[in-house]
């Protein structure tokens, strides 16, 4: 059975096969849906290409981990499941890849799960690409945990209803996204990717503090600037850094490298030092 025809065309693969559709793959006893014991990694396909796929593979095995789950697939046969799911589709289709653990039973005390219960899908759908026409930001009021409060070490769903309030908040004021600060005041990053400023020709990005994650294509990014000469630094950034910024852009896997082109009522310019870590970005993915 397959449910939600206002999807975008979707495979999943979950027991042993792939379903078409938004297929179920949970229960009302099911641990994760009302203790939200998952967790998930995503991949892009686009333009014939997968950057990154087998790092954000090997991922979601380390963010299982550490939720106390026991991941089941190596990161090499989600790679070949990845491969087998994206020829279903069309081949310049955009897609994202979202491969996901989940403890079906509760443990002894209910609030803990039963790890010898961990199940397991991955799911590929059609998401088109962001197209890189900019994006506004304000100050977001709620902040990022640490890791003594949640699991920021691992890409876990608990974590996003905070950065859902985050956008919600931004966007009854107007603005497309949030910048997230940490529990000391200091900023963490958007409400939905990693964050980064230009200033005098030089590339700036919060610390990475554990509270949150440092992504793989923020690292990738910061990789390819460095390579191609731009100094790249990592610090303790403040809001107000980022107002005095001469550019602003966003890394994540969704939708790759885009510009800020506005932070409060300030606008800000399609900078060159944007458009040199986009183009890169692009090269090493088709490479």
């Amino acid at each position: 059975m397959t449910l939600g025809s206002e999807w975008s065309r979707t495979w999943t693969y979950f027991e042993g096969n792939w379903h078409e559709g938004n297929v179920p793959i949970m229960g009302p006893r099911t641990h994760a849906a009302w203790l939200c014991s998952l967790v998930f990694d995503g991949a892009r396909a686009f333009e014939g290409v997968t950057p990154d796929l087998d790092l954000h593979c090997a991922r979601v095995n380390e963010s299982a981990k550490k939720l106390y789950l026991k991941p089941a697939v190596c990161p090499e046969e989600w790679v070949r499941l990845a491969r087998e799911g994206i020829a279903r589709f069309g081949k310049e289709a955009a897609l994202y890849i979202r491969p996901m653990y989940w403890a079906e039973r509760e443990g002894p005390w209910v609030q803990a799960h039963d790890p010898e219960s961990t199940r397991w899908c991955l799911c590929i759908y059609e998401a088109p690409m962001r197209q890189p026409k900019g994006f506004s930001v304000t100050l977001s009021p709620f902040r990022r945990p640490t890791l003594e409060t949640m699991p920021v070490d691992a890409k876990a769903g608990c974590l996003y209803p905070n950065n859902s309030r985050a956008l919600f908040e931004a966007h009854e004021r107007g603005f497309d996204n949030a910048i997230v600060c940490d529990m000391l005041g200091n900023v963490a990053e958007l409400a939905t990717s990693n964050i980064f400023m230009a200033k005098d020709g030089v590339v700036f990005t919060p610390m990475a503090n554990g509270t949150f994650l440092a992504g793989i294509t923020r690292q990738r990014v910061m990789g390819l600037l460095r390579s191609a000469g731009v100094t790249v630094v990592e610090k303790t950034l403040t809001y107000q850094d980022f107002e005095k910024a001469d550019e602003i852009f966003a890394t994540g896997n969704y939708s790759k490298v885009v510009p800020v082109t506005r932070i409060g009522t300030r606008s800000l310019p399609f900078g060159p030092i944007y458009a040199k870590a986009r183009e890169l970005y692009w090269a090493f993915a088709h490479s």
